[in-house]
């Protein structure tokens, strides 16, 4: 009797899938300790910056955000270094894709705001930053991330207008809240 080592068309549509479902449940463990990383570091910065700001009254303490790239990625990758190695996959390439041109639209706005032309950058980054979080939701298949996101960008939004000057870090205050809260869900979710 011959043994047939061929699988069908659904049975490969099948594993594709698993392996597609397993690599985001890895991607999605993973990410649960940068999401807290993030979310703490913009607490502390937004807090630290609205606090110099409001003391002294000056927005130039704004320019501290430049420092948080540079304080972020270095503790992230010393996080990542021990991470369990997920083979890479359309879902990973195209978070980093999201996050990667998160940060290039923010730091472009702020400094063409500085340079050239006055903006809300609050406004701007917030949105962002919420839109950031729910497409890495939504890629994720992660309704606390989504629903984090849309209420970050939506709510800050709305903050971003209705306050003035220094009062509206706390909207970032908020936001780190609400990234390291989606964080611990995550982990919560992938004991």
């Amino acid at each position: 009797m011959e043994h047939n080592n061929e699988m069908t068309a659904q049975q490969s549509l099948q594993l594709i899938s698993e392996t597609m479902n397993n690599n985001r449940k890895s991607i999605l463990r993973n990410s649960a300790k940068y999401f807290m990383l993030w979310g703490a570091l913009l607490t502390v910065m937004s807090l630290v910056i609205w606090l110099l700001w409001h003391k002294t009254g000056s927005p130039v303490w704004n320019l501290l955000w430049f420092a948080m790239p540079a304080i972020g990625y270095p503790l992230a990758s010393l996080l990542g270094k021990y991470d369990k190695r997920v083979p890479q996959n359309e879902v990973g390439k195209m978070l980093s894709r999201v996050w990667a041109l998160f940060g290039l639209f923010s730091i472009s706005a702020s400094i063409i705001a500085i340079i050239a032309v006055p903006m809300n950058v609050s406004l701007i980054i917030v949105l962002l930053l919420g839109f950031a979080e729910s497409i890495s939701g939504a890629l994720l298949k992660n309704w606390p991330i989504g629903i984090g996101g849309f209420l970050l960008g939506i709510g800050g939004a709305i903050v971003a207008v209705l306050m003035k000057s220094e009062a509206q870090l706390l909207i970032f205050t908020l936001g780190g809240v609400l990234l390291a809260a989606t964080g611990l869900i995550i982990k919560s979710q992938n004991k």
